[in-house]
């Protein structure tokens, strides 16, 4: 579906006027999982998946906003936010709020949006929303804020806003994403490394398992939490340590007494993942996606085993592909429990495994999966001024 039309026709349907159009990509994460709260590296790129925006400025304080993919509409009156009952709104209302906050006036404005990254699948399409119209309404209120100062507020509004204690990954690759690279993202120094993957060879494929279990966000906020009583603890004896970013394996197995035994796990998850992180450059540097692909599965294993955010459903899938000489690598992505497999495999196989995939999946578990191709693309953008 065109949605960049789809969003245009209903905004001129709905509201009327020239809205200036606006891309907001959807994300994969290659490697670095659960490391950017922990102010570690990470491994993301910004993909061909979407949420498109139609959005202009009124004269009034009144906020207008349609969302295509689920048929509803919320309104508000700036200075006044309140939570929706629909939940959605909110990841709208926390960017509104933040930009407030900041000492920033806005007008009204009315916004239609909507896309094709699938919700639930661990490709970070509230990011997608939140980042997406921070940059959009940083444009027509020509309030100057540049892509990091965007990536810090939309981060924000999720965290304080919708409650969810995400780091910032996501909206840093949403507003940085290369096309045909991934980014080296530093999330203490927020700045990054571009390093290619445009191996014609080589595809990009998220197998969706379609499960969304409920502990998703509770236990996103409780890992978080446990990260954060490991540091406290590690401190005590190596007070130079601000995050699990300056823990060695060598520290952390000091301090494996003092440590309860659900938090050091959750700790030599973070502190393996960011040695893994420290080999990834040089091999994707050096084109050598198969060394690559194994640091991928290493991660699913410390992904389930240590961390503990995986499911049976993403499992299998690792599984059903861990053997195939055509795949370099996979492992889940995302908060976990449900979403996406994320898998480098050789293009030519995409549709013997794929078939085998659905196949297997939908024997064992009763449902179906979803193969989603994807390719690695720009960031947040503006599509036209005014759209026409």
């Amino acid at each position: 579906m065109d949605y960049a039309n789809i969003v245009h026709e209903e905004f001129k349907n709905r509201y009327g006027g020239r809205p200036v159009l606006v891309r907001s990509p959807g994300r994969v994460n290659l490697l670095g999982e659960h490391t950017d709260y922990n102010q570690g590296f990470v491994l993301p790129a910004a993909i061909d998946r979407a949420i498109w925006f139609a959005v202009s400025g009124r004269n009034d304080s009144q906020c207008r906003i349609y969302s295509v993919n689920m048929d509803q509409e919320a309104g508000f009156t700036l200075p006044h936010l309140y939570k929706s009952t629909l939940c959605w709104p909110d990841y709208l209302l926390g960017v509104v709020d933040q930009l407030m906050a900041s000492g920033h006036e806005l007008s009204g404005f009315d916004c239609v949006f909507g896309g094709n990254i699938p919700p639930g699948a661990g490709l970070s399409s509230s990011a997608a929303i939140g980042s997406g119209l921070a940059f959009t309404l940083n444009h027509i209120n020509h309030l100057g804020l540049d892509r990091l100062e965007l990536a810090k507020l939309a981060q924000r509004a999720e965290n304080e806003y919708v409650g969810v204690q995400c780091g910032i990954m996501d909206q840093y690759v949403n507003l940085f994403g290369l096309p045909g690279h991934v980014l080296r993202i530093d999330c203490r120094s927020m700045e990054h490394t571009r390093l290619p993957l445009s191996d014609p060879n080589c595809a990009v494929i998220l197998f969706n398992s379609n499960v969304s279990h409920s502990l998703a966000q509770s236990e996103y906020n409780q890992r978080r939490a446990e990260c954060r009583r490991g540091v406290e603890q590690i401190r005590k004896s190596y007070t130079e340590v601000e995050s699990l970013r300056d823990v060695s394996p060598k520290i952390l197995d000091s301090c494996r007494r003092d440590l309860d035994a659900v938090v050091f796990r959750r700790c030599r998850y973070v502190v393996d993942e960011n040695g893994r992180m420290e080999a990834a450059s040089g091999l994707l540097e050096a084109g050598d996606l198969n060394g690559f692909g194994q640091l991928m599965f290493r991660t699913h294993q410390g992904l389930r085993d240590d961390y503990q955010v995986s499911c049976p459903e993403l499992d299998y899938l690792v599984e059903l592909v861990a053997d195939d000489p055509d795949v370099y690598g996979s492992r889940m992505m995302g908060g976990g429990f449900g979403g996406c497999t994320i898998n480098l495999i050789r293009t030519g196989a995409i549709a013997r495994l794929s078939e085998n995939v659905l196949k297997c999946y939908r024997k064992r578990f009763g449902i179906e999966t979803t193969g989603i191709v994807t390719s690695i693309a720009g960031g947040t953008e503006i599509i036209g001024e005014p759209y026409e």
